[in-house]
């Protein structure tokens, strides 16, 4: 662990995490000794391959599929890119649903097929950020090609039920007699939720490294043997075709590791967040007389809350905590420079003012009780002294 974490209270990890010591240990070989290129065939070349082999066996097992399923990739922004664009055919009668609360990573990539004539349906959600199920039967058509939902949403953590939504997708095949894709960006969910990809019912599902320990820079996508992706990258024909380019070996092997241990501590993890979210809320229902919870309890991972202050600046909140060493975010990290209200929260219903008053606070394997304590004060403390510059 390093000093900073040691010495401050960092409550973002829904936007990165450090790389674990372990992670750190498994992948600093492959930089100065392990270093060969994969796609050689002396010895080094070899122990790189097998590196980057095991590691997909063992991202395969967490994920309960076949290891020639899994393609690494940089991250869950390109593995979401890759499913989506790669899915798309010059055909025109392509059609792509997804919901109003997904990550950039995936808007983004549907409007810009939208630009070159494909239709696109964004499904509202509930007030809880729930998919309204009805709704999407109604929007699914003929031409319906792809659905894209996210697995667990990374400003308020809310818990899409994409076992319901297959079963939807695979009684609409049935009843039809057509094929639709359905992939999910499943970036916060290592950890927290099972992976197994039967379970769930996907095709596709997007992974990112730096959110569960292991470095910037590395992910994978699932892809169902059988479904058609076309790569981004040509080239060398590096992930049997799919990605294109000298595998990144050190990266890859901290991936899996991480992946590993991620799964392996998972139900800790789920009773710890618990414990450590209840208190927190509890704390700031003491403490703070008027706020509003954005994050369901019932229906979302505990480690990510995310609460409006009304009559405040978000901005001016996380400034103020990260004066006294504490660490928090507004909504996505991703696009946290931006003062525009996040499209999640206007989504959900919030008001302008709400959601720019609103901040994400995400717990991690090193926090504890005693964070939680220090970030209710710190936050009545700051909340009271920005009153103070109203008077």
């Amino acid at each position: 662990m390093s000093d900073f974490i040691k010495e401050n209270n960092y409550l973002d990890h829904a936007a990165t995490t450090y790389v674990r010591p372990e992670v750190l240990e498994k992948m600093l070989p492959f930089f100065s000794e392990k270093f060969g290129n994969p796609s050689s065939l002396y010895d080094i070349a070899q122990e790189s391959k097998n590196a980057i082999e095991e590691a997909r066996e063992t991202s395969a097992m967490i994920l309960g599929c076949h290891p020639s399923e899994i393609y690494f990739t940089s991250g869950g922004s390109e593995s979401n890119n890759m499913a989506i664009k790669g899915i798309f055919s010059n055909n025109t009668d392509f059609n792509v649903i997804s919901s109003l609360i997904e990550h950039h990573a995936v808007i983004h990539p549907i409007e810009q097929l939208s630009n070159i004539g494909i239709t696109t349906s964004f499904v509202e959600v509930d007030q809880l950020g729930l998919i309204k199920l009805d709704n999407f039967k109604k929007t699914i058509n003929k031409s319906t090609k792809l659905v894209t939902f996210m697995y667990v949403n990374n400003e308020i953590g809310v818990i899409q039920d994409l076992k319901e939504i297959s079963k939807i997708i695979k009684k609409y095949e049935s009843d039809n007699n057509c094929k639709i894709i359905f992939h999910s960006d499943a970036v916060q969910a290592p950890g927290k939720l099972s992976l197994n990809v039967d379970d769930l019912g996907v095709d596709l599902l997007s992974i990112s490294g730096h959110k569960i320990y292991a470095p910037k820079g590395v992910g994978l996508l699932y892809k169902r043997n059988g479904i058609d992706v076309e790569p981004l990258i040509s080239g060398g024909g590096q992930e049997n075709q799919m990605r294109s380019g000298t595998e990144n070996v050190p990266y890859i092997v901290a991936f899996a590791e991480a992946l590993r241990l991620s799964e392996l501590e998972r139900l800790e993890n789920e009773q710890k967040m618990k414990k450590l979210s209840d208190l927190l809320i509890s704390g700031i229902n003491s403490r703070i007389k008027n706020y509003k919870l954005n994050s369901s309890r019932e229906n979302c991972v505990p480690s990510i809350i995310n609460l409006s202050f009304p009559g405040f600046d978000g901005e001016s909140i996380i400034l103020g905590l990260n004066f006294k060493g504490i660490y928090v975010s507004s909504g996505s990290a991703c696009s946290s420079a931006s003062i525009e209200p996040s499209h999640v929260l206007s989504a959900l219903g919030l008001t302008e003012e709400e959601s720019l008053a609103s901040i994400r606070i995400s717990l991690g394997r090193e926090t504890t009780e005693d964070h939680i304590h220090e970030f209710v004060n710190s936050l009545e403390d700051v909340l009271a002294q920005l009153s103070s510059y109203k008077r």
